[in-house]
């Protein structure tokens, strides 16, 4: 499978999946970027995933829908506040689409609905604004307790799975993951390959999640580090994550 990462609005990103009978495509914060895409490679658009009802994730949802008559799947959860769905789905469903098998994970926190979609035969998992690179999204609807065990949920995967994310928040993500856990060399590292990837204008919201587990402070509550220099070493996970939540907030 070929997944083409597409640039939206000021800082978003579309995701086309070629599967082997057609092409999926994972959220639409606006049409224009994403008919250039498919258009420049000569491909139909037969399903649109969405992953939750912000605008910045459904803006392109009705003049795709009437482009390419595609099938719009989202969650059930947040279905009066999105585009009309041809099929609801939530945690658990699983689907075939394009002759790829399509896993629905619950994600709530950033909103109450949001989901996540994990392609496990192309070892991707796609998660918009809940697990993001060295980030999470803002908790907005739900709560922390509810965002950890969503990022809990992702970080089980198995660790070769590529993460897609919906932002290019990387290169700000990378900067207050360091004043969190300063001595993670791993975290060192991948701050600076990031800052030479931005500078040369390439895309840094996908990475492998055995790295998101190596330098991503939201899902490193356990790091001695961590709890020491937030004064919490007994606290329980989800505790030293809101903190870490609290913190970037007002980062």
């Amino acid at each position: 499978m070929e997944i083409v990462t597409v640039p939206c609005l000021s800082d978003n990103y579309a995701y086309l999946v070629k599967a082997p009978s057609g092409v999926c495509l994972i959220d639409a914060p606006e049409a224009g970027p994403i008919i250039e895409a498919l258009e420049a490679r000569g491909w139909g658009l037969e399903t649109l995933l969405i992953t939750h009802h912000h605008h910045d994730h459904v803006g392109g949802v009705a003049e795709l829908r009437e482009k390419y008559g595609c099938t719009v799947i989202g969650p059930k959860a947040e279905e009066s506040k999105m585009p009309a769905l041809d099929t609801a789905v939530a945690g658990g469903d699983s689907l075939t689409l394009a002759g790829t098998s399509v896993e629905v994970l619950d994600v709530p926190g950033h909103t109450l609905g949001h989901v996540a979609f994990y392609f496990p035969e192309a070892s991707a998992v796609f998660t918009a604004d809940s697990l993001m690179a060295l980030g999470c999204g803002r908790v907005f609807e739900g709560t922390p307790e509810m965002m950890w065990e969503s990022l809990s949920r992702l970080a089980a995967l198995p660790p070769e799975t590529m993460v897609y994310s919906g932002h290019e928040y990387t290169a700000a993500n990378a900067r207050f993951a360091m004043t969190i856990e300063p001595g993670n060399e791993a975290l060192k590292l991948r701050a600076d390959a990031i800052a030479k990837a931005r500078t040369e204008g390439h895309p840094t919201a996908a990475c492998m999640l055995s790295e998101e587990l190596a330098t991503n402070p939201f899902l490193r509550p356990d790091s001695p580090e961590i709890r020491d220099l937030l004064g919490m070493p007994d606290a329980s996970q989800a505790q030293v994550f809101a903190e870490i939540r609290g913190r970037k907030d007002r980062f």
